[in-house]
């Protein structure tokens, strides 16, 4: 069997990859044509998530063999076949290919075609750039992420004013009011 997954980052609108791969490849193949499909370094730690419809991970897949506390089993990616986690059409996974961001792939198995197979991964499609693969510090901009609109805690008279520069207001209070013996809380 073929499997045909689909792949869209939420961070470039108009990234869509398609890939095929044989149904008894290992997760690392897939890994493998994935870094392909992007031209990213292959030095850096992945991971693998089957997803729920919901996009909750579930199972993990990791790059090498891991400690995990986990209530799933710790599977690697050159041990683990595709078809011993993903069994049917619109399956859900996550690639993470930036694991210290948290920054992923999203894959839907978009199609199954049996009785035929394939000796290597093919990239069928391949749309717009992929993201960055490693954020430096300078391409983040965590104040961008921060929704500080009218609604901020609840309050739709808040002003971003408010806040001093450590985003405490101006409180004027002194060190024995906040540590006091007897604290009225």
């Amino acid at each position: 069997m073929i499997y045909k997954f689909t792949i869209l980052s939420d961070e470039i609108d108009n990234f869509v990859r398609v890939i095929n791969i044989d149904s008894e490849a290992t997760f690392f193949d897939l890994h493998t044509a994935m870094l392909d499909s992007v031209n990213f370094k292959k030095n850096l730690m992945t991971t693998f998530f089957i997803c729920s419809d919901n996009w909750e991970k579930e199972q993990e897949v990791t790059l090498i063999e891991m400690e995990s506390t986990s209530e799933y089993d710790n599977l690697v990616m050159d041990e683990t076949k595709l078809d011993e986690l993903i069994t049917e059409e619109k399956q859900k996974l996550m690639y993470v290919f930036d694991v210290v961001s948290d920054r992923a792939f999203f894959m839907v198995l978009s199609e199954i075609i049996p009785g035929k197979t394939l000796k290597r991964a093919q990239c069928i499609n391949s749309e717009g750039n992929p993201p960055q693969q490693i954020l430096n510090s300078q391409d983040v901009n965590y104040a961008s992420k921060i929704n500080l609109d009218e609604n901020f805690y609840g309050d739709e008279d808040y002003e971003l004013d408010e806040l001093d520069e450590e985003g405490f207001g101006d409180l004027n209070l002194d060190n024995s009011t906040l540590f006091s013996e007897d604290p009225k809380f």
